[in-house]
C-alpha cells in the first residue's frame, strides 16, 4: 500500500488529522492492529504541544449541532447526543462554552458506552480540573476513540 492510500484509509481515525497516519507510515509493516495503534499514539506523543493542541481542537463539541465528521456523528448518536431536548442542548452548550473558555480546547470523551447523562456528569467533573491534567486527559480520550475506530474499521473489512 502506498502512502497516500494508507493516509486515505487510516488517516481519518484521528479526527481531521491525517499527519498522524503520514508519520506512522514509515514504520510499516505493522505486525498487528495493536502495533499500528501504538505506533500512531507514539507519533502523537512525540509531536510538539502545538500539534497535539491542533489534534484536540479538531474534535467537535459533544452535543453540538455543528457539522461533524461521519465518525463523530455516529459516535455521538450512539450515546444519545443526537436527541437532546432543548433544555439538555442548552445545558451542554453552556458547559461546553465554560470548558472551552477555561482550557482553550473542546471537551473530549470517548463516548462509546456512555449515555448523555454520564457524558454530562463527566463534563461537570472535569471542568474543575487543571489545564495540564485536562490536556493529557483529552489526549488519552482521543487514543480511546482511535482504538474504537480502528476496531470498527477491521470489523467492516
Amino acid at each position: 500500500m502506498e502512502q497516500l492510500e494508507f493516509i486515505e484509509k487510516i488517516g481519518w481515525v484521528f479526527e481531521d488529522t491525517p499527519w498522524v497516519a503520514e508519520k506512522a507510515f514509515s514504520s510499516k509493516p505493522f505486525a498487528s492492529l495493536k502495533n499500528l495503534y501504538q505506533t500512531m499514539v507514539n507519533k502523537v506523543e512525540e509531536a510538539d504541544e502545538k500539534a497535539q493542541l491542533a489534534l484536540i481542537n479538531a474534535h467537535p463539541d459533544l452535543g453540538s449541532r455543528i457539522k461533524m465528521t461521519e465518525s463523530s456523528v455516529k459516535e455521538q448518536k450512539g450515546a444519545g447526543l443526537d436527541s437532546l431536548t432543548e433544555e439538555e442542548f442548552a445545558s451542554f452548550s453552556l458547559l461546553n462554552k465554560q470548558y472551552l473558555e477555561k482550557f482553550g480546547f473542546p471537551f473530549i470523551l470517548a463516548v462509546k458506552g456512555h449515555t448523555k447523562e454520564t457524558i454530562y456528569q463527566a463534563m461537570e467533573q472535569r471542568v474543575d480540573h487543571q489545564k495540564e491534567q485536562e490536556f493529557q486527559t483529552a489526549l488519552l480520550e482521543i487514543y480511546k476513540i482511535v482504538g474504537f475506530r480502528l476496531e470498527e474499521l477491521v470489523k467492516e473489512k
